[in-house]
């Protein structure tokens, strides 16, 4: 694997290559192929800003957001004027999931702050891991951490939510079970209480309170039916202290009282 820095209009690499690098550059960085390349090629950028440029226009790669470029189509892109870029780079062939992509000569998808941010860097990290060592299926494991980061893109490019309330609904994922308060919640993507609450129910349809019981009754459903838990036990589990305020919420959501629906076995 070649990981030094790439040269102004240099050569393809060899089709079939997967390899990749972590770059921090000047603003005097730049790589063009007037002629493409026979693979795709994903950035993410870390800190500071880069720009990819084809014949249909320029569009940039800001902090927290995944460039791709197109195989078969000229290009440039480097450091935008003034500033530096820290950037994952990977070459790879393209994968089935490339499909879920907009038909754009170059792609830009901006990921939301906190989890899948983190998700993502790790997956770059892993792919510079295992194509480096080249142990056992290493080939296998980077085109498997490659389709989770297009995914990811994917989700974002159809979904286009705002990206604070995106934050906020992997924040809710991720401590479904905690005490949240919607001060806390608010503070951790950036709004005041006030503008989450009118936001999150403008971009989902539903308020955070609504949007945390749900998951939170579907989380008991999937417990009680596939892990053995009791109705009180899986209310607890889910961050429920009050159990008939829990059975209260689960039969309108369900439309039978949790044991009821323990008992019929349901999965849904």
């Amino acid at each position: 694997m070649n990981l030094s820095r790439p040269k102004d209009y240099a050569d393809d690499p060899p089709s079939g290559t997967l390899f990749g690098g972590h770059f921090d550059e000047s603003d005097d960085y730049r790589y063009r192929r007037p002629n493409g390349m026979d693979d795709w090629l994903i950035f993410y950028t870390i800190q500071g800003n880069g720009y990819l440029k084809t014949a249909e226009g320029e569009k940039r790669c800001d902090a927290g957001q995944l460039g791709f470029l197109r195989a078969g189509v000229p290009h440039e892109y480097g450091t935008v004027p003034g500033s530096r870029w820290n950037f994952y780079w990977v070459h790879f062939q393209k994968l089935p999931e490339i499909d879920y992509l907009p038909q754009e000569e170059a792609i830009v998808a901006a990921i939301p702050e906190g989890h899948m941010r983190s998700r993502v860097e790790l997956a770059f990290e892993n792919i510079l891991s295992d194509s480096r060592e080249r142990s056992s299926f290493w080939h296998l494991l980077c085109e498997t951490s490659l389709r989770e980061v297009i995914l990811l893109a994917a989700q974002q490019l159809n979904q286009r939510l705002d990206p604070r309330i995106e934050h906020a609904l992997q924040y809710l994922s991720r401590h479904m079970s905690d005490s949240i308060r919607i001060e806390d919640l608010a503070k951790a993507v950036g709004l005041s209480a006030s503008r989450l609450s009118h936001l999150f129910k403008q971009e989902t349809g539903e308020s955070v309170v609504e949007h945390l019981n749900r998951l939170r009754l579907r989380q008991a459903a999937l417990l009680m039916v596939h892990m053995g838990r009791n109705a009180s036990e899986a209310a607890l589990d889910v961050g429920f202290n009050n159990y008939n305020h829990f059975a209260a919420l689960f039969r309108d959501m369900f439309g039978c009282s949790p044991r009821s629906y323990l008992k019929q076995g349901r999965t849904d």
